[in-house]
């Protein structure tokens, strides 16, 4: 939409009785509030008012100022999947001017950086999502019951039987205009991945939301738990958001070079690009995986399937799922983050971290195109290939350290997001879990 009389021709058009005024808190977590679609102007003017205190990670006391959702028309489209509503993706203001402790904000800060150059960034998100139920013990358990082959990738039986979800979900995210392309049974069992089509990445993480949204009510619906939960089942691979990434200029992709030596089809801007998240993957891992949980999925071992699937070494490789960064020809592809990600926040690090690369000139080295999940500790140190933080406070003080990343997120949400997670790492750390009874209780 262009214009207002276009936004509310498409709303009458399409039998639209309310908007639903979303942006998301510091987890990436949607937040709405639901508007009579007659004020749709008001959300773009004034925005919709929230108490700030009330949402994580505002920076915003009970006697502080309103956030405001201020809506970004190009952005409004139908919420297929609950008739008569649909969606506009705003960011939050504070006393008329955008809020620096919003992720969209932040992430539209690197995206300006990109653009004095003439560059656009382009993501695309691979979102993988587990299909569960409780058991009467209040377990969680893959929802079909029939779903449990020791490697159920690409299983047909697997993905057959949830075809209705998976049928469901698809049909309501075409309808809300994403494309997409390719729908599979993953690694673990009860586990999937939708793939769409890659886009700008400010429209990239508002497709991922909206993803997250569709997913998780429509599984609702007919009973089932959608979890992006890292790491659901200990012994099974977790649930990532591998992001795909390149540059343009509007023409061409400059990440790719048909003439690289390597034969990897990168240009010299993608390698100093790729050299400065290598340099900042530390940083980065507390951006791209932010809870507890997600760390369980970044171990360094194997999983009952064969393989985690996820990184714990900061390399890349030509085509490697076992590195850090896999080189599909002429782009690049950051296995790190997981479900739990902002994918704004998550977005702007990279964005930073890459950058920096590119100021620095940096050198990634050699590639390694060897299976690094079969090497043992010191094989990997010969070769000088580092190890991802192993736990959330590893991570936080990796990113309190990383000025780069620290600057990219402005000092205040930077202290607000490792205020907030060093009080989920302490909380984590003083729980007595069930594993620790079973072993301790009568040991001693």
């Amino acid at each position: 939409m262009k214009s207002l009389q276009e936004a509310q021709k498409f709303l009458q058009e399409n039998k639209v009785k309310y908007v639903l005024a979303q942006f998301v808190d510091i987890h990436g977590v949607a937040k709405v509030k639901s508007v009579p679609a007659e004020h749709l102007n008001d959300i773009l003017t004034k925005g919709a008012g929230f108490a700030g205190g009330a949402i994580w990670g505002t920076g915003i006391a009970p006697n502080g100022p309103d956030y405001m959702a201020v809506g970004e028309l190009s952005t409004i489209g139908l919420v297929p999947w609950q008739p008569g509503y649909a969606r506009l993706v705003c960011d939050g203001h504070v006393n008329n001017q955008p809020h620096e402790y919003d992720a969209r904000v932040v992430l539209k800060k690197q995206i300006a950086r990109l653009s004095e150059r003439g560059w656009t960034f382009y993501t695309g998100l691979e979102p993988e999502f587990s299909l569960l139920r409780r058991d009467e013990q209040g377990q969680i358990l893959p929802f079909d019951e029939t779903d449990t082959l020791q490697k159920p990738c690409y299983d047909y039986k697997g993905i057959t039987r949830h075809s209705e979800y998976l049928g469901k979900l698809t049909e309501s995210l075409i309808a809300a205009g994403m494309d997409v392309y390719q729908i599979d049974h993953e690694d673990a069992n009860g586990q999937f991945e939708i793939n769409y089509t890659y886009s700008e990445c400010l429209k990239s993480a508002d497709d991922y939301i909206l993803f997250k949204m569709a997913a998780s009510e429509i599984a609702n619906e007919m009973g089932m738990i959608c979890s992006f939960m890292p790491k659901p089942f200990s012994n099974r691979p977790g649930n990532g958001m591998h992001m795909h990434m390149s540059i343009g200029d509007g023409e061409k992709s400059l990440f790719q070079d048909d003439n690289d030596p390597s034969g990897l089809g990168l240009s010299s801007l993608a390698y100093h690009f790729l050299g400065g998240i290598l340099a900042h993957a530390p940083a980065l891992t507390a951006l791209c995986n932010p809870t507890v949980n997600s760390y369980k999925r970044l171990v360094v071992g194997r999983s009952l399937t064969g393989s985690t699937w996820a990184p714990a070494y900061i390399s890349y490789g030509n085509n490697n799922r076992s590195t850090l960064v896999r080189i599909p020809y002429g782009r690049l592809e950051l296995r790190l983050p997981d479900g739990s990600c902002n994918p704004y926040l998550a977005t702007a690090a990279v964005i930073a971290a890459g950058l920096d690369g590119v100021a620095r000139q940096l050198n990634p080295g050699k590639g390694h195109d060897e299976n690094l999940y079969d090497y043992s500790p010191e094989q990997l140190q010969a070769l000088k290939i580092g190890i991802l933080p192993q736990n959330l406070g590893e991570a936080l003080d990796a990113l309190e350290s990383d000025e780069v990343i620290m600057d990219a997120l402005g000092a205040n949400l930077a202290q607000e997001f490792l205020k907030i997670k060093r009080m989920e790492w302490i909380d984590y750390q003083r729980h007595v879990s069930q594993w620790e009874i079973d072993r301790y209780v009568e040991f001693f």
